[in-house]
Formats: C-alpha cells, structure tokens, sequence
C-alpha cells in the first residue's frame, strides 16, 4: 500500500489507536492531519511523524464543537488543497450500570462518537465530491455488532456508527467515494495488557498497529472495489 500523494485526516490521533494509524500513513507516504484534545501527546505524535518526512499538521480539537471541526477542516483543505483520506477514530467509553446511569453521559457518548464523526464527515465531503475521490474509514467496534451489557450507551453509539457507514456509502458510492467501517475488539491499553488476554480465541489482545492495518487497507487503492463494509478485528473474540 501506497499513499504517497495522499493527504489523510485523522481525530483522535494523539496515542493509541489513532497515533497508529497515524504513523502508519506516514510511514507510506502520506500527509497527515492529526486532531485530538491532548495537546502535549498530539505534539509528541507530531514529531514522530515529521521523522518520516512528510508534512503533518497537528490540531487541538474536540469533535464535538461542529464549529470547531468545520474550520479544521476547512484550514487543513485550505493548507494541503485536497483530504483524500478521512479517519474517525476520537471516541470515548465508561462501564457501568445503565440503570444507575445519566442521561447527561449518554449525550456526550453520543455527541463524541456519533455526531463528531458526522460532523467531520459532512465538513470533508464537498471536498472529496469536488475531487472525484475520496476514502473514509469510521471506527467502531464489537461493541456495536453484539452488544456489551457493561457499555450500554457505547455500544449504542458504536452501532450508530455501523449504520452511519453502510447509509453513507450508498450516498457517495458513485462518486468515487468508499465509506467502511473497521470494529475492533481487545485493542492493548497502557496498564491493561493482561486484563485482556482471555477474550479471544488467539489468547491475547490485539494491537494498535494490527488495527491500523485493516484502517489502511479500507483506505488503500487496493480496497477500491469495497464500500459500506464493517470489517471485525477482533481474534475472534469469546467473551461478550
């Protein structure tokens, strides 16, 4: 896979599964727009990517704030003249109860995870639409395929975004736009590696770098002839 060429947008970049992906775009040529709301970890990432060579531009944003995200958007498409690559990756999640849970939680589950990736999306469109091309990979997660008890509104908002892609896809398919989906399961945490090794049949958890794998083949030149696809990566996992 090459993306040389290729500018990408991605939220949620500054460790993680984001910075991954990050990276990995670099590391095959790509530009690269990097968001998230942890400065001082989102430069970090920032320098680790200039390594590469390649240009990167890193942007303090909470993707809840549409007014926020429609003038990153529009300062990066300004900048590098084409986003041919969007990933919505900033998310949050709590456990809990639901019974003991607020409604104000659900809200903000739902205006990060949904509505900031909707709001990303929507900013970006015109310029794909404009340029006949474009690649948009949403994150999910198991979550919103099965259902987790302990992540009620999580897994609600996961499963919006399934949806979100498969409509999406149908909108922009004959506009040399694919919109896919990559749902992880047990993705290694800082401090939690081993709380995590039951849940698949691999018997271990996956990595940030094994998920930004599937990210860049959905975004990749090879993946041209799928879209509205949700793809699982998850070890097959056991526990729900």
């Amino acid at each position: 896979m090459n993306f040389s060429g290729k500018t990408a947008f991605i939220t949620g970049a500054a460790r993680g599964i984001g910075k991954a992906i990050a990276v990995k775009m670099a590391q095959k040529g790509a530009n690269v727009v990097i968001s998230d709301i942890l400065e001082e970890q989102l430069e970090q990432t920032a320098v680790e990517i200039a390594k590469y060579g390649n240009k990167v531009k890193s942007i303090v944003l909470d993707i809840s704030d549409e007014d926020a995200v429609r003038a990153a958007m529009a300062d990066s498409i300004q900048e590098f003249g084409q986003i041919h690559i969007l990933v919505n990756n900033a998310g949050i999640y709590r456990g809990g109860n639901f019974v003991e849970s607020k409604s104000e939680e659900w809200k903000q589950t739902f205006d990060i995870n949904v509505l900031g990736s909707m709001y990303t999306t929507h900013a970006v469109l015109p310029n794909m639409i404009e340029n006949s091309y474009g690649r948009i990979v949403n994150i999910g997660s198991v979550a919103g395929v099965y259902g987790i008890s302990f992540f009620v509104d999580y897994s609600a908002s996961k499963g919006a975004i399934i949806s979100f892609t498969k409509a999406l896809s149908k909108v922009v398919a004959d506009k040399g736009i694919t919109v896919n989906c990559v749902s992880p399961g047990s993705i290694e945490v800082k401090g939690r590696e081993n709380t995590m090794t039951e849940l698949s049949y691999i018997g271990r958890a996956g990595t940030p770098e094994e998920l930004a794998n599937a990210v860049l083949f959905a975004a990749s030149e090879e993946a041209s002839y799928m879209t509205g696809q949700n793809i699982i990566v998850d070890g097959s996992r056991k526990k729900i």
